[in-house]
């Protein structure tokens, strides 16, 4: 038996990067998966790299800014499944890169939208859900960038991202008594497409996996045990926590 036996899992963002490795993982513990990204072609592609696996998964194409998205998102996984157990909210973006005086207002709130709201109104169906189950795992893609460091040009991204941590801790305070563990991952530097985005030559590339103690960059999968860590039962004492799978790029000084 997989680690996620008998359990129903959202994953968000799950077209590419860490959130398409953490599906195809979730469902190859044993997970039932409901699967969310905007572009639906993706999206199928994955559902059929789950079936090859033996895995059963179902997609829900849409932006996860939608607070629609996250009440069909609750809604099919209790119609399909018959409940929820865990909630992995990964979707994110970078958003517009420019020092604080030329950063537009616009791309301020859409990076809050993107990487903090979503996450907001995906807890806000998801807790009854789960509450409805005895209980569950709340799991966010934070990042070490705001956390542990600061980069030029990042501030909307690190603060909505350093906002996760915050919502966390105060999910894992309302909800522990209740079953419902929250809590958020911190990778380091990964080879997904947002990551090979911001490392966009090989000079870049080499230059932030020479800020990594390990001196590479994760392979998406390697975040995504992480998550199965944060689903599973082998982390039944762990909640409200910031968990950094960063590399060493957070004790990493030259």
């Amino acid at each position: 038996m997989g680690q996620l036996s008998g359990k129903v899992a959202i994953v968000t963002g799950a077209s590419s990067g860490i959130g398409y490795e953490s599906a195809r993982l979730f469902a190859r513990e044993g997970a039932k998966v409901v699967a969310a990204a905007r572009r639906r072609d993706a999206l199928d592609a994955l559902i059929e790299a789950v079936a090859s696996e033996g895995g059963e998964a179902v997609a829900v194409a849409g932006d996860v800014r939608d607070e629609g998205l996250a009440r069909t998102l609750v809604e099919t996984a209790v119609s399909r499944f018959g409940g929820l157990d865990i909630a992995f909210n990964n979707a994110g973006a970078v958003g517009e890169a420019a020092t604080l005086p030329e950063l537009s207002v616009s791309a301020w709130r859409d990076a809050l939208d993107v990487n903090l709201t979503s996450a907001f109104l995906g807890a806000r169906h998801q807790i009854p859900a789960m509450l409805a189950r005895g209980g569950g795992s709340i799991i966010f893609t934070s990042t070490f960038v705001g956390y542990t460091a600061g980069f030029p040009g990042m501030s909307a991204y690190a603060a909505s991202k350093a906002g996760l941590i915050g919502l966390t801790q105060v999910i894992a305070t309302e909800f522990g008594a209740h079953g419902i563990r929250a809590n958020a991952l911190l990778p380091g530097g990964t080879d997904t497409p947002m990551g090979r985005a911001v490392a966009d030559t090989p000079e870049a590339r080499a230059f932030i996996e020479s800020l990594h103690a390990l001196k590479r960059l994760a392979r998406p999968e390697e975040i995504a045990r992480s998550a199965l860590y944060l689903a599973s039962d082998a982390s039944t004492f762990t909640t409200g926590a910031a968990l950094l799978v960063d590399g060493g790029v957070s004790i990493q000084r030259g």
